[in-house]
């Protein structure tokens, strides 16, 4: 998942005050003069950070009151391009500072971050509930037909207009203080959400024998034992809740009873104790639903996507009800096979449940196909990969990839590079970030430290930064990746190219800053190329004999990518039917646990386990931006599959192709709606058939 509009993200979610602090010397109180302007991390100091948010603030509110006292009528030059150009210094500051509160924030970030945070709610707050400057705002909009404006203006007009009346900026009286004291409050509660869960993830430690780890791979062996090494307990094993740890042991541990154990921790986290979120669920919806009551919408969810490609909530339950329908037929055949296997496995009937489906799938997927993922492993270097992604990006688009050494960066884990294009034009800086650390929230997410914009008539490029937590090196191999994890990468690398590759005037409208329901598109169409031999063949060598990845293997991981398509949908649906339930509420919720079985009950693939709840741990919704959104996967996931397949019928590197996604739909943002500008790159709108038949749901049509 992507961090994005990074600035808007954290006026919703974050929190005191401190006063300001005078250090002539703070590195970002001016442009930084720096290799393409680079943020200098080695000469940052962390004080830095919150005596430049004040700064900022101060001088953005300066800026505003300078658009608002002008004597001139409004206008589109002197209001909306004003507006869009406000808050230089705390933009810098804050593009910073959340990128590196998520990859490497300490405690004393994270103490920063509650204090920055109501001023930030704040700062927005007054901003759009400035009734003299939405005066202007609206004036220049109610005459928008006069003004002759290009795409790009009028939907920078339009989007403004809008950001400003769903934020409140209609309301009067009572009601605009009771919005500002709802969106103060809500920032609090979501930031403590995102640090319970952070705390409660690097808090758990699971300590093993050696006896222990039965059908564990060498790879999660080694990391067991130097992750103990490294917390001072040599010869023994600490198992944790990071995703590479997690996912490995469910699929592989013979010891059934850890399995189970691994699951009900992992999935009972911040259900209780010291990072309970679970009354931060009931107060975070019950505001988000007084916000959009006092706005005018029954729900949170009609409110949320009123500025979406489905518009409503009928129409994402159209599309949920129309893939569970489709995918539910196939998952009952697909357990039922899973359950005769099983039987004849051990001998007896096993009551399946959830920690035994990675276990269990996986032996089924190497029986069928004879390959598991570790076999695949050797052929998945992480330097390998990093070659084989950056080469889709110069076979597609021609970018290239150079390490610059000479640029700082904020731990030493990070590369960064210069990316050009084959007239050697400059692109955009990219920084990779690869390994879990205690300081660092699980997941994956790309996002920047400069937006794309035109600036006095040059394009400012992006300095984009992509974020992982992959398989570490161990004392005897280097970084060996899963399938999944070479998945993750192409598909972050997505959003980073949709980030590279944009063209617009303003930031505002760049890269990522799209319909949150079609900005995983670039993303998910990428991670297509993993099951094309052609793709696979240019960079899955054997890190030790440097052989390429045998033609059966590719054969096997191709035939094996429709395995198990029905349970990773339904999944993916139970996700998308929680957030839709919990945003569609129209009253306060009493039993959170009761509530997630309700509202999942048609997509439940196992047996509800006691304790355990997707909700508490639901960052996505719950402090990550996808409020009513998390459906925005699988209707991207429609549009990719179509996209893709229009590829696979004229050739996957078919260079007129290639250049059409790039010119229509990765380089234009949000310039335009996503339905424009795809239509204008496919010439039709998506149907559900190109990912019916790629999941094997559907035959194609000979």
């Amino acid at each position: 998942m992507k961090q994005r509009n990074l600035l808007k993200k954290l006026f919703i979610s974050l929190i005191l005050t401190t006063p300001i602090m005078s250090n002539a010397e703070n590195i970002f109180f001016h442009e930084f003069k720096t290799t393409h302007n680079v943020v200098p991390f080695d000469r940052i100091q962390i004080t830095d950070y919150e005596e430049a948010v004040d700064a900022g603030i101060e001088q953005a509110n300066k800026e505003i009151a300078a658009i608002v006292n002008q004597r001139s009528m409004p206008t589109y030059r002197n209001t909306i391009i004003a507006l869009e150009n406000v808050g230089e210094l705390l933009n810098r500051t804050l593009n910073t500072f959340f990128p590196i509160l998520s990859a490497d924030g300490d405690d004393a970030m994270n103490e920063i971050s509650i204090r920055i945070a109501p001023k930030l709610s704040k700062f927005e707050t007054d901003m759009t509930l400035n009734e003299r400057l939405w005066d202007r705002i609206k004036y220049v909009y109610d005459h928008r037909d006069k003004l002759n404006l290009d795409t790009e203006d009028a939907m920078l007009l339009t989007r403004t207009y809008k950001s400003f009346t769903r934020s409140g900026a209609n309301l009067e009286g009572e009601a605009r203080e009771q919005y500002r004291k709802l969106s103060a409050e809500l920032s609090e509660l979501t930031l403590k959400f995102e640090q319970n869960t952070t705390k409660a993830t690097a808090a758990y430690q699971l300590w093993l024998k050696k006896e222990d780890l039965t059908g564990l791979p060498e790879s999660s062996i080694e990391a067991a034992a130097l992750a103990a090494k490294e917390n001072g307990k040599e010869g023994e094993y600490m198992f944790t809740l990071q995703a590479p740890t997690y996912m490995a042991f469910m699929k592989y541990s013979d010891r059934r009873d850890l399995r189970e154990k691994l699951y009900k921790d992992y999935n009972s986290r911040c259900t209780s104790g010291e990072f309970d979120n679970t009354p931060l669920i009931k107060r975070i919806t019950e505001v988000r639903l007084e916000i959009a009551k006092l706005l005018g919408y029954k729900t949170y969810a009609e409110y949320s996507l009123e500025e979406t490609m489905a518009e409503n909530p009928t129409n994402v339950y159209n599309l949920l009800n129309q893939l569970r329908d489709s995918y539910k037929p196939a998952w009952k055949k697909e357990l039922k096979e899973l359950n005769n296997f099983v039987k004849e496995l051990e001998g007896k009937k096993i009551d399946l449940q959830a920690w035994d489906y990675s276990y269990y799938s996986n032996k089924l997927k190497n029986a069928k196909y004879a390959f598991n993922d570790e076999e695949l492993r050797p052929y998945f270097e992480l330097n390998h990969v990093i070659d084989g992604v950056f080469g889709l990006a110069t076979k597609l688009y021609g970018l290239h990839f150079t390490e610059n050494q000479n640029i700082s960066v904020y731990h030493p884990e990070v590369k960064s590079f210069d990316v050009t294009d084959n007239d050697g034009n400059f692109v955009g800086v990219l920084y990779t970030d690869f390994f879990p650390r205690a300081t660092k929230r699980g997941g994956a997410w790309m996002t920047e430290f400069r937006p794309e914009k035109i600036v006095d008539g040059v394009s400012q490029r992006p300095h984009v930064t992509l974020t992982m937590n992959f398989t570490k090196p161990t004392e005897t191999k280097p970084s060996l990746l899963t399938f999944y994890e070479v998945e993750t990468f192409i598909h972050e690398f997505g959003h980073g190219l949709h980030s590279l590759l944009a063209q617009t005037k303003y930031g505002s409208l760049s890269g990522t800053n799209v319909f949150r329901d079609f900005v995983e598109v670039p993303s998910q169409f990428n991670e297509n190329f993993l099951t094309q031999k052609e793709f696979l063949d240019s960079f899955a060598k054997h890190y030790i004999t440097g052989d390429s990845i045998p033609q059966e293997l590719i054969d096997k991981v191709v035939t094996a990518s429709q395995f198990g398509a029905a349970y990773s949908c339904l999944r993916q649906l139970s996700f998308g039917y929680l957030d839709m339930a919990y945003h569609s509420i129209t009253a306060p919720i009493d039993d959170t646990h009761k509530f997630e079985i309700d509202a999942i009950k048609d997509v439940q693939l196992f047996p509800v386990v006691d304790g355990c709840y997707t909700a508490p741990q639901f960052g996505h919704i719950f402090s990550g931006g996808y409020a009513a959104g998390y459906y925005g996967y699988k209707w991207a996931e429609v549009i990719e599959a179509d996209a893709f397949q229009y590829f696979k019928d004229n050739g996957i590197f078919n260079p007129e192709i290639a250049k059409s996604w790039k010119d229509n739909v990765l380089s234009r943002g949000g310039t335009e709606t996503p339905m424009t500008l795809y239509k204008r790159f496919r010439g039709q709108e998506p149907t559900v058939e190109a990912l019916l038949i790629r999941d094997g749901i559907k035959k194609a049509k000979k």
